[in-house]
Order: C-alpha cells, then sequence, then structure tokens
C-alpha cells in the first residue's frame, strides 16, 4: 500500500476544564437554561458531535452557540477569540485557546473544553421532554461505540495512512479498521440505528466518525483501501440517512472540513484521495 508523507498535527494538551453542570445549586454549575454557552467550530469532530447533539435537543434558545472559525487563527492551534475566557479563567494563561468550550455567561469564565461531557450533560439537564439521547440503561452500549470510532476507526486510519512506518504496520491498521468497519455492516443490515429503535449519543458519535474517515482520513490511503472501506453498503447507506437529517447535514461544513485539514496537514496526498465514497453535500440536509 503507497502513502504520501503526512505532516503531523500540533498535539494539544489534555482538556484543562472538567466543569460539569449539575442537577442543583450545590454542583456550582446548576442548569439554567441561558446561563450557558457554547462555542464551537463543527470543521473539527468535537465540534461537529456537540453540535449534532445540539440540534437533535433543540436547544437553541436554552444553550446558544457562537461559532467559532473553520480554521483556528493562532499559531499554537488556538482560536483568538477564545483568548479573554481562557485568561478569565486561569491567571496567566499560557496555553492554546482551543475549542469547543462551554462557557458560563454568569461569570464570564469556562466551564469545560471536555466535549464529552459537554454532550451529555446537555443531553441530561436540559433534555427533559426531548430525544433521549443516553436511554436509561444504555450507557455502556455508548461507550463501547465511541471505544469502537476512537480506536477501531479514527486511530486504525491514522495508522493506516502515516508514512514512514513498515508496511506490515500499515496493513495491520487497515485490518483492523476494515474489521471493524465489517462488525457495524453487520449491524446496520438488520438496524437502522445502532444500539436502539431511535438515534442515540451513539449515531451521532459514529456518523461523525465516517464524515471524518471520507473527509480526511481516505486523503491518506491508497485508492485499493478506499475501495475496500467503500465496500459497506448498509454502513454507507446509513451515513446518508443521517445526512439528510436536519440535525446531522445542516451542520456539516465541507469547504471548512477541508480548509482546516489542509491548514493543519501538508503532506501530500495519497491517491485515496480521489476515491470520494459518499457525495456528502448532495445528501446533506440544507442549512436553516
Amino acid at each position: 500500500m503507497s502513502v504520501t508523507p503526512l505532516a503531523l498535527a500540533p498535539v494539544h494538551p489534555a482538556p484543562a476544564f472538567r466543569g460539569r453542570i449539575g442537577r442543583d445549586a450545590r454542583s456550582g454549575h446548576y442548569a439554567v437554561p441561558r446561563r450557558y454557552r457554547l462555542h464551537l467550530s463543527a470543521t473539527c469532530s468535537d465540534g461537529l458531535r456537540i453540535a449534532v447533539t445540539h440540534g437533535l435537543l433543540g436547544l437553541d434558545d436554552v444553550c446558544p452557540v457562537t461559532p467559532l472559525g473553520a480554521v483556528p487563527d493562532c499559531p499554537d492551534g488556538g482560536h483568538s477569540a477564545l483568548r479573554p475566557l481562557y485568561e478569565a479563567s486561569v491567571h496567566r494563561y499560557r496555553g492554546a485557546a482551543v475549542g469547543p468550550v462551554l462557557s458560563d455567561d454568569w461569570s464570564g469564565r469556562i466551564v469545560s473544553t471536555h466535549a464529552p461531557d459537554i454532550t451529555r450533560d446537555l443531553a441530561r439537564h436540559f433534555g427533559g421532554g426531548r430525544p433521549a439521547l443516553y436511554p436509561c440503561g444504555a450507557e455502556s452500549e455508548i461507550e463501547a461505540v465511541e471505544r469502537m470510532c476512537a480506536q477501531g476507526i479514527e486511530e486504525a486510519a491514522q495508522r493506516a495512512g502515516t508514512a514512514g512506518s513498515e508496511p506490515t504496520e500499515r496493513d495491520a491498521a487497515l485490518g483492523k479498521l476494515l474489521q471493524t468497519l465489517d462488525v457495524l455492516e453487520r449491524r446496520l443490515e438488520v438496524e437502522e440505528y445502532l444500539i436502539r429503535d431511535q438515534i442515540t449519543a451513539a449515531d451521532v458519535e459514529l456518523w461523525v466518525t465516517l464524515v471524518q474517515l471520507d473527509t480526511v482520513h481516505r486523503h491518506h490511503l491508497d485508492a485499493a483501501a478506499v475501495h475496500r472501506v467503500a465496500g459497506h453498503p448498509a454502513l454507507w447507506a446509513y451515513a446518508r440517512r443521517l445526512a439528510a437529517h436536519p440535525a446531522f447535514g445542516a451542520h456539516l461544513d465541507l469547504d471548512g472540513i477541508a480548509r482546516r485539514h489542509h491548514a493543519r496537514c501538508r503532506g501530500l496526498e495519497a491517491a485515496g484521495a480521489a476515491v470520494q465514497i459518499l457525495d456528502w453535500e448532495s445528501h446533506a440536509a440544507v442549512r436553516p
């Protein structure tokens, strides 16, 4: 499998803020409509997950969103628009002002930069009467899908397209990627959604991962590998179907994703860049 050099993206430190929205005043950050604000760009995978979750829950009037630029405008990979929030939250903060961010408009400080916590808190504390994205008893299943997406798709695709590694390592990574897709394919051949008869957080996780696989990772795989990835018709029909849902497709900024990818990765592309799996634009819901 032939690949071309892949420039490594800047490595950001672990999330610096892990505040949680609680159920009452003792938590410090309790659930009050319009107290909190999201700052995110849907061109990054974490931002897209939160945007889709926010859209599914219909939280426009409960937790407003301040959009960030598609491409971070600071050399360290941060957003200048977030710098005041970071500096208000940590004395003499010197790190990158990265998104996504959940902030507290009452204090003008950051609550969390940890995307999984943010999505869970939005669903659990502002989701009353709204779609149950984390159904009772489904937490372990959702976490299993999250691990599958992170390790079996994201990490495996990155290793399979990394130049400079041994061919056997790349082939093993591609094998793990295809094996994971095979498992999902068998599931979606008989079910409309992953773990329930409705959309859950597991579907948000997988859909965003598939967007990244087709719009980012395939650019560093060879054409034969991409054809094998594409050879999962039920999986990609599922991705296409969700793209037509307004909460999913309306947040899909393909041009922004491409610009963000090219800004972070300056390596040459492999032959897989020419083999598009889905025509996302033709299937995506129109932005409101």
